[in-house]
């Protein structure tokens, strides 16, 4: 069903009088880029200005970081909104929502920082692309406002990879980060036949399915390392493909 043919959630206010299966639906998606788009911040961007080679460096890196902390805000306003308990839109050890586990990568390199910002935002502009015609018209804004800081973001990776990799050693150590990375980031976009993307489909809160967001990022990510930069990326199976 296209997203024209579902109920068009355009306020607060009339979020409130949606069915539960709604309102649960798009809590789980907020609750989870508030809590991702914090732990990344603390644990990639803001560690990599340390790492950052040059002023310049740590100047773009300081935009980055202090961008996906205000998405980390937007996303948490969000759900305080929508009526998600301000103590799940943050990250606590033992809390019952975990970070993905990408962010449990242990950056130590500002090489390995670039190849997360290269693959890693390309993953997450998928993800909000599949949210700029939600139903829910607040959280479908909220992705529109994000895209362009991410698309930054994932060019600030492609920009620095590009520079790194024009030295034999850094070519070497950015391929080492995507054969380590990249493997991880498929599990990005959830399990195959996930119940949670068939009610998010089924309310037009998101267009595709999780393995067909996988395939995509497969693609895009072989057109830019292999076919744009001259890498390599490691063979990883796809999820197959089962339409719910």
């Amino acid at each position: 069903m296209a997203a024209t043919e579902h109920t068009q959630v355009k306020t607060i206010e009339e979020f409130a009088h949606q069915p539960e299966e709604y309102k649960d639906a798009v809590r789980k998606i907020v609750r989870s880029h508030a809590i991702n788009e914090l732990y990344g911040a603390q644990v990639f961007d803001e560690p990599a200005i340390a790492l950052a080679p040059t002023p310049y460096a740590k100047w773009l890196t300081c935009r980055v970081a202090m961008e996906e902390y205000g998405h980390h805000v937007r996303f948490k306003e969000l759900g305080e909104q929508i009526g998600v308990p301000e103590e799940q839109l943050v990250y606590r050890p033992g809390g019952a929502k975990r970070p993905l586990s990408i962010f449990d990568f242990p950056l130590k390199t500002w090489e390995e920082f670039c190849v997360t910002k290269l693959i890693g935002d390309l993953a997450e502009i998928l993800q909000v692309e599949d949210l700029l015609h939600c139903t829910f018209h607040p959280l479908r804004n909220l992705a529109r406002m994000t895209m362009p800081e991410e698309r930054f973001h994932a060019q600030f990776g492609e920009d620095f990879c590009t520079d790194i990799i024009e030295k034999k050693a850094g070519r070497t150590a950015v391929q080492d980060a995507i054969d380590r990375i990249y493997p991880g980031l498929l599990g990005f976009f959830g399990a195959p036949g996930s119940k949670n993307n068939a009610i998010y489909r089924k309310w037009g809160i998101k267009i595709r399915t999780n393995e067909d967001m996988a395939a995509d990022y497969a693609k895009r990510c072989a057109e830019l390392c292999v076919g744009k930069l001259g890498l390599k990326l490691p063979k990883v199976d796809l999820p197959k493909a089962r339409h719910a």
